[in-house]
């Protein structure tokens, strides 16, 4: 069963989501290969239950906020997206830093979302330092109601400290999933603060995750090992939401249905030990 929680104490997701960065093109960068196939697995996601699709502008770039709103458009009214800013791509689709310009970022995803406002977005940290002026920017955009709820990625904990004496911070997104385990006292401390903790590349991302460990657990449940990571990190902690990122309507199904996976306490602790 796919179970929401409840953030800010008005924004309601479901804690399987969907990450619409696969929407595009190798390298989130480009058109899809089969766009129709692109509009049903966001249509399926709907129509599965999901109310979190997160995304970005940077993705294509502009892609998949077009196809996001092809597909959806007019909008459930339980259904959430949350955005990422603070990048750009390059016309080589490299990345590029740019927190300089948020409020053209912002109008820029309300636009091609065909959204007033958006119910969240994620300021990117460019890496260690200060993101005071950035979230400071962000902050504004929220008073002026363009912005719903503010969240953080790519960020460490003195950035979310940093952060929270600005405006509230309802979710961080780093990366993080059953091999890669960096984050584990911040999801720690922020689930005691009541603040979502959204992994991206739950399963590895262009690196899909592997472990040995992984294998036997999957094999002992009668489960895919993208299914077992997913089942891992949605009992890691009540406080985490996942994105895993699909175009293919069949994948999406598999990931959803690791929301009903039940994994033995040996099972667990196998991966727990990994």
């Amino acid at each position: 069963m796919n179970t929401t929680i409840t953030l800010a104490d008005d924004l309601v997701l479901t804690r399987m989501g969907y990450g619409a960065m696969q929407l595009a093109g190798p390298n989130a960068f480009g058109p899809p290969r089969d766009r129709a196939e692109a509009v049903r697995v966001l249509r399926a996601a709907v129509d599965l239950g999901i109310t979190h699709i997160d995304t970005s502008d940077y993705y294509g770039p502009f892609v998949t906020n077009e196809i996001i709103r092809e597909a959806l458009h007019p909008y459930a009214p339980d259904l959430r997206i949350v955005t990422k800013l603070g990048f750009r791509r390059g016309p080589d689709g490299s990345w590029v830093p740019s927190s300089h310009n948020l409020r053209e970022q912002v109008q820029d995803n309300l636009k091609r979302l065909g959204l007033d406002a958006l119910d969240g977005a994620n300021l990117r940290a460019e890496g260690p330092g200060s993101i005071a002026d950035a979230f400071g920017e962000l902050a504004e955009l929220r008073r002026e109601g363009l912005v719903r709820h503010l969240g953080l990625s790519n960020v460490n904990a003195e950035q979310v400290a940093e952060a929270r004496k600005i405006a509230p911070v309802v979710f961080v997104q780093n990366m993080y999933n059953v091999v890669l385990r960096d984050d584990d006292a911040l999801i720690d401390e922020l689930a005691a603060e009541g603040i979502g903790y959204v992994p991206f590349f739950p399963l590895g991302g262009f690196t899909p995750v592997q472990s040995e460990g992984l294998d036997e657990v999957a094999g002992s449940v009668g489960a895919s090992v993208q299914q077992v990571a997913l089942a891992w990190l949605l009992r890691r902690s009540p406080n985490i939401l996942l994105i895993p990122g699909t175009s293919s309507v069949a994948h999406l199904r598999e990931n959803v249905a690791a929301a009903d996976l039940e994994l033995p306490g040996e099972a667990i602790a196998r991966l727990n030990s990994l």
